[in-house]
């Protein structure tokens, strides 16, 4: 059974090694930016770390699996990022700002169909599932990302309707991830579901931390500035709960409406919904949903082979917010 230590310098040597075609540049160019800009590798690492459960090494039919997950992810914030406008990426410019929207949306296009290359090289035995898995959780992710461009348009959402976006949008993902591992390795069909629900409570977990740093963590950690949910009015689970708790439901939407077109007012914004934020204890509130998400997917996984090492994953991917 591989160490942290093992998967982690695998994941390194598998994105130093990743190769795009040179030509044309205009195309290709900005996936080779993204996968060089880095980030976190946490779903090629989840799927290597589930197949570790259950094979010995890392061959390339798995090795490709969990760069094709990446590679994906990556499809997915490119685009995410023209849409919201988003001038960062990593604390680096974004691929919309530097190649232009159209360059970008074509580039994302691209990376999208290679991310399905990479996963032909998967075992014959396992493919279908592995395909039929994929292709799934790749609607689910735009299903998700629909959802949340919607609530754009709306005062509030439920915390419901909240909690099913971001199982689409990021849960699926991580829950793809570490089920892509266990099929790969050929694992009983119980332990991949398992591992799916784990990923899938972690990625809700995931998500709630990131709404957190958002608003409360260190731009030079998070890689991007803090405070632009809030800029942009975005349904975070700070704001739901927020709208969900408060008695004054107005003094929330005041603040929404509150111009963005300076420097000043953007500080000014931020500075107002923090304040309702820490009167209704939001913060105190989002920490305790990151534990108890993150404590559910500990427990999916109890039984396992080696349940320690995805509880120090969980761990590593929130304890930031916890």
């Amino acid at each position: 059974m591989a160490s942290e230590n093992q998967i982690e310098k695998a994941v390194a040597a598998l994105f130093q090694d990743i190769r795009f075609p040179h030509e044309p540049r205009g195309l290709y160019d900005p996936l080779r930016y993204m996968i060089e800009i880095g980030g976190k590798r946490i779903r090629p690492t989840l799927c290597l770390t589930a197949y570790s459960l259950y094979k010995e090494g890392f061959p390339q039919e798995v090795l490709q699996c969990a760069a094709a997950l990446e590679v994906f992810h990556s499809f997915t914030l490119i685009h995410d990022d023209i849409m919201d406008r988003s001038p960062l990426r990593r604390g680096k410019s974004t691929v919309w700002t530097k190649w232009g929207e159209d360059g970008a949306i074509l580039s994302g296009d691209v990376m999208c169909i290679d991310a399905y290359r990479r996963l032909a090289s998967a075992p014959a035995e396992a493919l279908p599932q592995v395909l039929d898995l994929f292709s799934t959780t790749a609607a689910q992710v735009c299903e998700g990302q629909q959802y949340d461009m919607e609530f754009e348009n709306v005062d509030s959402v439920s915390m419901q309707d909240y909690m099913k976006m971001i199982g689409l949008k990021t849960a699926v993902l991580l829950a793809c991830s570490a089920k892509m591992g266990a099929l790969v390795a050929g694992a009983p069909q119980e332990d991949a579901e398992a591992l799916y629900r784990y990923g899938h409570a972690l990625g809700l977990a995931f998500q709630v931390a990131d709404d957190y740093l958002d608003t409360y963590g260190d731009e030079k950690v998070f890689g991007k500035p803090i405070g632009g949910d809030i800029i942009n009015n975005k349904k975070t689970w700070l704001l739901t709960k927020a709208m969900e708790l408060t008695q004054d439901k107005g003094r929330l939407k005041e603040i929404m409406a509150l111009p963005v077109e300076t420097k000043e007012q953007k500080v000014a914004k931020i500075m107002f919904m923090k304040s309702e934020f820490n009167k209704l204890e939001i913060p105190q509130a989002a920490t305790a949903q990151v534990r108890l998400l993150s404590d559910q997917a500990v427990q999916e996984v109890a039984s396992l082979p080696d349940p320690d090492i995805l509880r120090n994953f969980a761990e590593k991917l929130v304890g930031r917010a916890k």
